[in-house]
């Protein structure tokens, strides 16, 4: 029985929990004309078994070399085995010559299957067919069987996760590279293995996609690193697709842009003035009063945490860029951290008295606040035993 649509009207994760429910055995083809792309999964009574991708940036091989597991000469010994006329799978040969236990084949295989399958629940266009046939005929490596309602469970949870990203990485075309090293500490910088490597593929040109390739790693994955890594303030992105596209409209000063940022924060008009920050931030990704602006706006729409973030990232930038002390104290009384609140803002009024554009009334009320932190901290800290 033959099943097809546009994916517009039965999404593919729909298309999925069919195949599972129905324990269907066959192959779904699943095409998308704005990717260019086209992908292959291959089920078994309702599992999937089989999967690949148009534009797969991982072939086994490459997965396996990658991961130190086998080498160039293995993987060309069992390639020349196979031109010599034996028809076992390129997994299959590398574990017969001892190159790779079974073990290791099953968990490189089922990476590379599922990350084919969590590109394709991210697809909301195309069309998709599906055609009942015998899984044993599939041109796989090697084989695997992965529980469908597991994959679904994974992809939602992935999409839950980009959500969170994508603010900062809205594309796999954007570009990492190095924050500027700020005076003062900046204290010790402890990362994990999978950090390092990331860090040590960045190299101010190649974008995520580009990283994730070179290293043989999820897409995903990647970019979650890189996510984690720019909100400690180690790497900066630019958007380039962007940036491209709104140069012959957006300002190309950054006063300009500072300036309509600013105007429109006074007028009430937070996002637009997020707009205009934005683009500032993709033109000098580095200027910390850019960052010190986003946390003024994210304090104004009460987002005290990200408010947090932008402010730190602007005194890891500049650790005497004096507005952003007191606009980190006040992000942190929103959110009841009193204590640290007072050490911000005891620092803004040290800057503050040597400071000419200091407001006499912003002194007076910073003063007050601390006040006041004082004795709710003190408070909160009795209660706390």
């Amino acid at each position: 029985m033959a099943i097809e649509g546009p994916l517009k009207e039965l999404g593919i994760h729909d298309v999925f929990q069919l195949l599972d429910l129905s324990r269907k055995t066959g192959t779904l083809t699943v095409v998308s004309n704005l990717r260019r792309n086209q992908g292959t999964v291959v089920f078994q009574d309702g599992a999937v078994v089989f999967a690949q991708i148009q534009s797969n940036p991982h072939p086994l091989g490459h997965l396996l070399i990658r991961a130190g597991k086998v080498s160039e000469a293995d993987l060309q010994r069992a390639r020349d085995m196979q031109h010599r006329g034996d028809r076992r799978r390129l997994g299959e040969l590398l574990v017969t010559i001892g190159a790779v236990s079974q073990r290791e084949l099953e968990r490189h295989v089922r990476f590379q299957v599922e990350e084919v399958i969590f590109e394709l629940l991210s697809w909301r266009e195309g069309y998709f067919s599906f055609a009942e046939e015998n899984a044993a005929d599939m041109p796989a490596d090697a084989t695997v069987r992965i529980p469908t309602e597991s994959l679904l469970m994974e992809g939602a949870r992935r999409i839950d996760e980009w959500s969170q990203i994508e603010g900062k990485i809205p594309n796999l075309g954007v570009v990492p590279s190095f924050a500027p090293t700020g005076g003062g500490d900046q204290g010790a910088l402890d990362l994990l293995p999978t950090e390092w490597e990331v860090m040590a593929a960045i190299d101010g040109d190649r974008d995520v996609r580009g990283i994730a390739t070179l290293l043989g790693r999820s897409e995903f994955e990647v970019a979650k690193t890189i996510f984690g890594l720019e909100s400690a303030g180690v790497l900066v992105i630019t958007d380039r697709r962007r940036s491209s596209s709104e140069s012959v409209e957006a300002p190309e000063d950054l006063d300009d842009l500072m300036a309509r940022a600013t105007t429109a924060a006074e007028t009430g008009d937070l996002e637009a003035a997020r707009r205009w920050a934005e683009q500032a931030r993709s033109l000098r990704p580095h200027e910390p009063v850019v960052y010190a602006l986003l946390g003024r706006l994210e304090l104004a729409a009460n987002r005290s945490h990200e408010a947090e973030e932008n402010l730190r990232r602007a005194l890891r930038l500049d650790p005497l860029l004096v507005s952003a002390h007191r606009l980190l104290g006040d992000a942190l009384a929103l959110q009841g951290r009193f204590h640290e609140a007072v050490e911000w803002w005891q620092r803004w009024l040290k800057i503050g008295e040597h400071d000419s554009q200091a407001d006499v009334a912003d002194l007076q009320r910073v003063q007050e606040a601390v006040t006041a932190a004082q004795t709710l901290d003190a408070l909160v800290r009795s209660v706390h035993g």
